[in-house]
């Protein structure tokens, strides 16, 4: 792709790089058969290649950005299947990171959008604070009715992924260094997260218990709770970065050989941080450092002696966005699972998103139902007992449209290397 930067323009880090990404783009137009919002919409500007143009043009003209092209781009749902598929190596992440942070820094929204992304960014990434508003919201579901009779889609889309009952904090996960079971084989730093220490403690208390059996001394640090994913992909970058700083520092006090993440939308961006941080002289060195320490929890597991397992169970397996093309992790859960015993069905259309894409499900609430609506009968289609998956994000968003259990991946491994049955499990399968 031509572009028409000036040559003060290039002097500027975050447009030096979007030129070369943007310069890499041939037109072809293979992003648009795996793009979600257009195979949902088929209009060419909610295509990743629509959404190239409508970026070289706002940044080259560096004034601030329009209504319309701040709609494209808050369409996206940073799925990463475009690149997944582009043949030129075109950084779609990179370039659209860039561009929401030119919208935060120029665009100004209506009142109650502006309001709304505020408290989202401020509650989510403080575990206290979004348990509590949880709750609040919780309290507020009777009123769901009079909320759709005003025409509030995205109130009543918050609402209606509030959970009818929130689990009490697990005692794993609490700060501090839980012990390997013998002898010690390795040592990892644990990501307890945001929103899934408070949606779902459990997750991370499989994980603890099934790394410690298996001679892995776990650390938990409770410095670091939200990775600035969140606020990353919303263009609060200031936030963003402060959190992945604090991340780094703990991290790289705890001496660690791997920082083992069980969410992947977290794992995609921590495993960004050197790129986030580059220029950060501070940082950038360790930052590089820790990107490449962490892993997936399935990634990390993938690296161990497991043995065979006979656990007889259907899954199917939804793979997230974020660990699929975020981080092109795509068979190493698949054969885990099915090391372990359970029969394992991959999902129609399975490089399509669910539609939960951090905030995308309350900000864009109308495109993602139809995105999870489209998922759930695709999951239905293989007649599975429980859908098995990577990502809280995608755990939530498959809840609401199915009675079948979503469970967590990890979970499913625990469990069939001596743990407890996950708790969404024993409506089906009992206490064995």
């Amino acid at each position: 792709m031509q572009t028409s930067f000036t040559a003060e323009q290039l002097e500027q880090p975050r447009i030096a790089e979007a030129n070369t990404i943007l310069r890499k783009c041939v037109h072809c137009g293979f992003c648009t058969a795996t793009c979600p919002t257009y195979v949902l919409l088929g209009d060419e500007l909610d295509s990743p290649r629509g959404r190239i143009y409508l970026i070289k043009n706002m940044l080259e003209t560096g004034g601030p950005a329009t209504a319309e092209t701040v709609k494209h781009i808050d369409r996206c749902l940073s799925c990463l299947s475009c690149m997944t598929t582009c043949p030129s190596g075109v950084n779609y992440m990179h370039l659209v990171d860039e561009a929401r942070a030119h919208v935060e820094e120029t665009y100004s929204r209506p009142l109650f959008d502006r309001a709304l992304r505020a408290v989202l960014a401020y509650a989510m990434p403080r575990p206290r604070l979004f348990r509590l508003a949880l709750i609040a919201a919780r309290m507020a579901r009777p009123l769901r009715p009079v909320v759709q009779s005003f025409g509030a889609t995205r109130i009543d889309a918050l609402l209606g992924l509030v959970p009818s009952s929130l689990p009490t904090p697990e005692r794993f996960g609490r700060p501090g260094t839980y012990p390997a079971a013998g002898e010690r084989k390795g040592r990892v730093a644990l990501l307890m997260g945001c929103v899934q220490s408070v949606l779902d403690p459990g997750i991370n208390a499989a994980t603890i218990r099934l790394l410690t059996r298996l001679g892995i001394e776990v650390v938990v640090s409770g410095e670091e709770a939200c990775c600035g994913s969140l606020t990353h992909h919303m263009g609060k970058e200031s936030d963003a970065l402060a959190r992945a700083r604090r991340s780094v520092d703990q991290w790289t006090a705890a001496g660690v050989d791997a920082v083992v993440i069980t969410a992947s939308g977290c794992g995609t961006t921590i495993k960004d941080y050197g790129h986030m941080l580059r220029l950060d002289p501070a940082y950038a060195e360790r930052a590089a450092a820790v990107s490449a320490k962490a892993k997936d929890v399935t990634e990390f597991l993938a690296s161990l002696d497991l043995p065979d397992g006979q656990t007889s169970l259907r899954l199917a397996y939804h793979s997230a966005c974020s660990m699929q093309h975020g981080q092109k992790i795509r068979t190493e859960p698949l054969k885990l699972l099915r090391k372990a015993g359970f029969t394992v069905a991959e999902v129609p259309e399975g490089h399509l998103c669910c539609g939960s894409a951090g905030t995308y499900n309350i900000l864009q609430p109308d495109i993602a139902t139809r995105l999870r609506d489209r998922k759930v009968a695709n999951i239905m289609s293989t007649a599975p007992q429980a859908v098995a998956t990577g990502n809280i994000g995608c755990i939530s968003q498959i809840s609401t449209g199915t009675d079948i259990p979503v469970v967590h991946t990890v979970e499913l491994l625990d469990w069939a290397y001596g743990g407890p049955i996950p708790e969404k499990l024993k409506p089906i399968c009992g206490n064995h």
